[in-house]
């Protein structure tokens, strides 16, 4: 599980923003420590002079203009005073991005997460699942929806959190200023497997990002893998599973088109390699309890080897 955790980017910082709108929810954050802090002493304070203070102390604490001062004007100002700053301070989170940012829409699930990188149209042109890679220092505008019950979107280093609620598309933009592995996770109470619903943000360089593109848009050519791609069809996984370039289109679960590229398997929770891979398609079951893909139990050593083979292609 550490290396799990490696390969996602946790543990994640939120005192550790790498873009701008991550930033401003950062420094808010700071202010709002600090005030805390400085009303927790004022509150032990008198306390502290409630039993031991002097006579004339405790009068003053206990009389009308302490209560009118500290208890209706002090509140009133700061309260206000932290409104208004704080809405100015995170206003990037609602500006609206240039129209030529790159979109995708990530589509909560129980309990994974659709990707979809958008043309300019609106128009899918690659899928993924639980992985999204951006260009560092370029504007993403995030389309978040939810096929089935309320998930929320966090990735701590480069925005705040927001809802996802079914039969809503909610916006939120974010941005990493620095390359590097970004780990999110579902910041909503969504089922048994919540607290495994986990995500991923890599940020590479402009070029290293438009090489990456090119190469998964470009056609590939699709090799047997000792049989792979026919048990993959016989078994029933197509019915459920994408893998483009060929003839499996199914849209229930997570596309596998670069399953093989993924840091991690089962939303976060996994090291992505042969043995694991080989596991999670036995029994997904004892993994991640409640998860949407049914135990393959009756598959022999042999076969998940080669479903393993041939889904370790899918780059």
């Amino acid at each position: 599980m550490a290396r799990a955790d490696a390969q996602a980017g946790w543990p994640a910082s939120i005192f550790d923003p790498a873009g701008p709108y991550a930033g401003s929810v950062t420094t808010l954050s700071w202010i709002l420590i600090a005030m805390s802090t400085a009303v927790l002493a004022l509150v032990i304070f008198a306390f502290w002079a409630a039993l031991f203070g002097n006579d004339r102390l405790k009068k003053r604490l206990g009389g009308t203009r302490a209560i009118w001062i500290g208890g209706v004007a002090f509140p009133v100002v700061v309260l206000t005073m932290l409104l208004i700053y704080g809405l100015t301070l995170t206003r990037n989170l609602t500006t609206p991005v240039p129209e030529e940012a790159m979109r995708v829409r990530v589509t909560g699930e129980m309990w994974w997460w659709r990707v979809a990188y958008l043309d300019p149209d609106g128009q899918p042109y690659m899928l993924d699942a639980n992985e999204l890679h951006i260009p560092v220092g370029r504007p993403v505008v995030l389309e978040l929806e939810s096929s089935d019950v309320i998930h929320s979107f966090w990735v701590p280093q480069l925005s705040g959190k927001l809802d996802m609620v079914p039969g809503r598309r909610n916006i939120m933009p974010i941005q990493a200023d620095r390359p590097g592995v970004f780990g999110g996770q579902c910041a909503e109470f969504c089922g048994g497997a919540h607290a495994l619903m986990g995500f991923v943000v890599v940020a590479h360089e402009p070029a290293a990002f438009d090489r990456l593109m090119a190469q998964r848009r470009a056609p590939r050519p699709q090799q047997a893998a000792e049989g792979g791609a026919a048990l993959f069809r016989e078994k029933g996984c197509a019915a459920c599973h994408r893998i483009a370039g060929t003839q499996a289109n199914g849209a229930a679960g997570p596309d596998l088109s670069h399953v093989a590229a993924r840091r991690t398997l089962g939303a976060g929770i996994l090291p992505n390699n042969q043995g694991t891979l080989m596991g999670w398609i036995g029994d997904s079951q004892s993994i991640k309890p409640g998860n949407r893909m049914p135990a393959y139990k009756m598959l022999s050593a042999q076969e998940l080897q080669q479903l393993a083979d041939y889904l370790g292609q899918q780059r």
